[in-house]
């Protein structure tokens, strides 16, 4: 690997930059986009009554994000979580509200959110992407060992790409640039070579080596 000059390093640099503002952001809107619009189409395998009155609480709690309202969001979710805890809703309202007061600054409330979305989530998707979310605020935390636990449990295959890539940023957090690298080798070789995704993680490849 051949030592970046000067101007390619400070492109990486001003890009890392951005991508620790935005780009966990970016990662969590689509992930939670693509479960929320799951669990629409997944509705019409959903029956029963306790379902269909899921569905209508849930819808509420959809309308309530239009508001910009924390509060109101909060309270929405809280009602899916407690009365339909059972159904696929409870846990995307609680996913979605997580990322509203992760955006918030409301930390705390996000992480238990989060957690209640990996304790009590039937599908394994929606509990990766709650770990995966929790694994990046434990990371800006520098709770690396809280971080690396979840990113070490068992998931999804279709996972494994931003797993490994999320690894990555916690081994190079830590300065073990070495062993960042071999897990972002490991996720570029996951990703579809098409994915602009990619291109990032061969960003971080680059970094990771040239940092060693």
């Amino acid at each position: 690997m051949a030592v970046l000059d000067l101007q390619e390093q400070e492109q990486l640099d001003t890009l890392k930059a951005w991508w620790k503002d935005n780009g966990r952001w970016i990662v969590g809107f689509v992930l939670v986009v693509a479960v929320t619009m799951g669990g629409w189409r997944g509705w019409q395998y959903y029956q029963s009554k306790q379902t269909a009155e899921a569905a209508t609480l849930y819808q509420h709690f959809v309308e309530q994000l239009a508001s910009n309202d924390a509060k109101r969001v909060n309270d929405a979710a809280a009602a899916v979580m407690d009365k339909y805890a059972g159904t696929p809703y409870a846990a995307r309202a609680a996913l979605i509200a997580a990322q509203i007061n992760e955006q918030g600054k409301e930390a705390l409330r996000a992480k238990t959110q989060l957690q209640w979305v990996i304790e009590h989530a039937a599908e394994d998707g929606l509990k990766s992407v709650a770990s995966l979310r929790m694994a990046a605020m434990l990371l800006d935390e520098k709770d690396y060992a809280g971080a690396m636990k979840l990113l070490t449990a068992k998931h999804p295959s279709s996972f494994d790409g931003l797993y490994l890539d999320m690894k990555g940023d916690v081994l190079s957090a830590q300065g073990k640039f070495a062993e960042a690298r071999d897990a972002y080798k490991l996720a570029y070789d996951k990703f579809d070579v098409k994915s602009s995704y990619r291109n990032l993680v061969q960003m971080k490849l680059d970094s990771a080596g040239a940092a060693k």
